[in-house]
């Protein structure tokens, strides 16, 4: 081999960067900005545009932060940018009925007082958490944004992965993340097979401003064909999370604005008052999607690329950022003893650290969803009764008030409020 035949393959095997991130929705920014703040150089590669990605309008799109995921916006400096925007999570009510009939007197109550944290959480507009994300990303001197590319294929080396953007840009680091959602290319080019079924139902997806405050309450309502979450955005507004059988949810989707609050009022109840739409609808099909793994080789899944949820526990978003503090920790941590961030020693802890909390999460949301979205009487006495006897019960409920607060298991430390 001639020396410009060396030079070419020491070129093309340079590293560029330690870890790359393919999907700039939340997770990946998030993942990127703790890593860049361990020191870490970053690339994170999506296909669309930062226009798109800085869109300003409200989408319907909201999310219920938990404490612990406000304590890790709080330490990587994000939180200072979207805290005026936030409104906290002071109650949660959790009741079972049917539409039109009202709630079952035995319910479950949340009080955000039961603890010594403060509030249990926060719900927070994507747009609002998404543009402070993308404009600290843009600040950041360690992270190398590349909109508008798509990934065409992926490869693994001795000590480095490369992935080939269908403009011939070839980039190369140690590591490789997807957080490219539930159908990741990232995922499917490493062979990780997917674990899947389709729940037969939709979530239409909604801002209501009613007449009367809600006091930072959220509910959550179970009826036999799906839970509706009413969840407290600031002023005198709320985000919905309307879950019914996917036929009877399309034929919601058509109807115009008043029709669907005629249909939308039996369920939502007066307690707010009267209601009008602040906002366009969406609607999103619901399925249960686990990756088989976590990790191969040279390759590491956040977010929905690693599990996709029932949303009627509003964590989705939650048990993504509990794989990126996780993820941060063991990579910065592995850089500072001096090893190879991208090999299987490494990711394997990781994965020992996610994978029960993910299967865990995944069982009860698909369990509790299961169990109440039916109109069997006796399992609707069962239910009640259980929601009341824990209402009851002051010990299991101030656990289960942590558990919702994201404050429980083994946290890493950008949820405990501590910078890696």
């Amino acid at each position: 081999m001639d020396n410009r035949n060396a030079r070419i393959i020491l070129i093309c095997m340079e590293i560029e960067h330690d870890v790359l991130i393919v999907g700039a929705g939340l997770n990946g920014p998030a993942l990127a900005l703790a890593l860049a703040g361990g020191g870490l150089q970053v690339a994170l590669v999506d296909s669309g545009s930062l226009a798109v990605m800085a869109e300003p309008h409200f989408d319907g799109r909201a999310y219920a932060l938990a404490h612990s995921t406000g304590r890790m916006l709080q330490a990587m400096g994000i939180w200072e940018d979207v805290q005026d925007e936030a409104e906290p999570i002071l109650d949660i009510r959790v009741s079972d009925g049917r539409a039109g009939e009202g709630a079952s007197p035995l319910f479950l109550h949340f009080d955000h007082r039961e603890i010594d944290e403060g509030p249990m959480g926060h719900l927070l507009e994507d747009r609002y958490l998404r543009n402070a994300l993308l404009a600290r990303v843009q600040a950041e001197d360690r992270i190398t944004l590349i909109p508008e590319a798509e990934v065409a294929d992926q490869a693994v080396s001795s000590g480095a992965v490369s992935v080939t953007l269908t403009d011939g840009r070839v980039l190369t680091a140690r590591l490789l993340v997807g957080s490219d959602g539930r159908a990741s290319s990232v995922a499917a080019r490493a062979g990780i097979r997917r674990t899947e079924w389709d729940y037969g139902q939709m979530s239409l997806v909604a801002a209501i401003a009613h007449e009367k405050p809600h006091h930072g309450c959220a509910h959550q309502f179970f009826m036999p064909e799906g839970p509706l979450a009413i969840l407290p955005l600031p002023g005198n507004r709320s985000s919905i999370v309307w879950t019914e059988r996917t036929v009877q949810a399309q034929a919601c989707m058509v109807l115009d604005d008043q029709a669907f609050l005629e249909a939308l009022r039996p369920r939502f109840g007066a307690h707010l008052g009267e209601i009008s739409l602040a906002g366009d609808r969406y609607s999103y099909p619901l399925g249960l999607s686990l990756a088989q793994s976590l990790i191969a080789e040279r390759v590491a899944l956040t977010g929905d690329a690693a599990h996709g949820i029932h949303p009627l526990a509003g964590q989705g978003l939650n048990l993504g950022l509990r794989d990126v503090a996780a993820l941060a920790e063991v990579l910065i941590e592995a850089r500072r003893r001096g090893e190879d961030i991208g090999a299987k020693p490494v990711l394997e802890r990781y994965r020992r650290w996610r994978g029960f909390d993910i299967a865990a999460l995944a069982m009860a949301t698909d369990g509790i969803n299961r169990v109440f979205s039916n109109d069997n009487p006796l399992m609707r006495l069962g239910r009640d009764l259980a929601l009341g006897a824990i209402n009851a019960a002051p010990t299991l409920r101030r656990h289960l008030i942590r558990e919702a607060a994201g404050l429980t298991g083994d946290l890493p430390r950008l949820l405990q409020g501590r910078p890696i």
